[in-house]
């Protein structure tokens, strides 16, 4: 994992200095270009020899959701011709990464068992960040099998108050 971490970062880095005024925007288009990038399949496509950079490039921009500004589609032909659309996860990572150091931020991750609406996210949210002492970039993410209450990732900060961890623990003081 470190030879992907290694290639991607140059990559990261020039695409956060080009694109220094607008980073919000940028991470919302390499984003999807990574998740897409993810897709087994389209890398399969991209590696066969048969198939040329224009062709790969059209298959990931047609799949893009929103129209791709002319930064995005300069950078992903850039990305696809150096055959490093692999890492372009990678890169969106490290991306984000610097994008948090300058904004003074941390993506976190809640995982509820439910659906929560915007006025209870943002009372959470308020929460975390004084918990957290930092701004948190909130994602939702549904993990029915929690059964109740949320588990929240920040890096490698995890707090768990969700009803399954807590019958986990007195599992655990039941038979110690």
């Amino acid at each position: 994992m470190a030879e992907i971490a290694t290639i991607a970062r140059p990559y990261a880095e020039a695409l956060f200095k080009a694109t220094a005024s607008d980073l919000d925007g940028t991470a919302g288009w390499v984003d999807e270009l990574a998740a897409i990038a993810a897709n087994p399949q389209l890398l399969q496509f991209a590696d066969n020899p048969k198939v040329e950079v224009s062709q790969v490039f059209e298959v990931v921009a047609g799949v893009a959701k929103s129209a791709l500004p002319d930064a995005a589609k300069n950078f992903l032909r850039m990305v696809i011709e150096n055959g490093r659309l692999a890492a372009l996860p990678e890169i969106a990572a490290q991306f984000r990464a610097l994008k948090n150091a300058r904004s003074g931020s941390s993506d976190a991750t809640v995982f509820s068992a439910f659906a929560i609406d915007a006025e209870a996210l943002a009372n959470v949210s308020s929460a975390l960040e004084k918990r957290f002492g930092r701004k948190l970039n909130l994602t939702v993410a549904l993990q029915p099998e929690l059964i109740g209450g949320i588990r929240v990732v920040v890096g490698d900060e995890v707090l768990d108050t969700s009803i399954k961890a807590r019958l986990e623990h007195m599992k655990l003081a039941l038979t110690a």
